[in-house]
């Protein structure tokens, strides 16, 4: 099973980034949306599994849940925004969250964290970036897809 992993879209959904999606059985969506239509273009291409982050506001945002769970191909796996609000209640055997902006796959206490980065505006230097976990038989592999976004160009003023 592949899962798609995306995250602090803040309202700009790439199209770099429906394309890495492409495939996904199932898309998560770690956060800071920025906007529902953002939603429905996921739920498109996969099943959705979607935590509100601390920039999603209206009624649309307030429907979502601070905490999801899901079970996987034998995989138990947390999704939240921010890691300094997770509260693992029970066990998990992956923990998917977005907030930083930075990508990362790292080992804590035995379990695997995973941030996709973000998908949005690029912020500071980090790179554009979504992800994929595949699960089979109990087993999670992390991958990270930095996404071959074309450099700004400068704005020229006249002098």
């Amino acid at each position: 099973m592949r899962l798609g992993l995306i995250s602090d879209t803040h309202g700009l959904l790439r199209p770099e980034a429906l394309a890495a999606l492409q495939g996904s059985d199932r898309i998560v969506h770690a956060g800071d949306i920025g906007d529902a239509g953002i939603l429905e273009r996921l739920a498109a291409i996969a099943p959705l599994t979607v935590v509100r982050g601390n920039n999603d506001h209206g009624p649309w945002a307030e429907a979502l849940a601070e905490t999801e769970w899901l079970q996987l191909e034998g995989v138990s796996i947390c999704v939240v925004h921010d890691l300094k609000t997770l509260k693992l209640d029970r066990p998990a055997d992956v923990v998917i969250a977005g907030h930083s902006h930075k990508p990362l796959i790292e080992r804590r206490d035995g379990r695997l964290h995973v941030n996709p980065g973000s998908a949005g505006p690029r912020r500071f230097s980090l790179p554009v970036s979504v992800g994929e976990l595949l699960l089979e038989d109990g087993e999670a592999r992390p991958r990270l897809i930095e996404l071959d976004i074309a450099p700004r160009r400068p704005i020229m003023r006249p002098r």
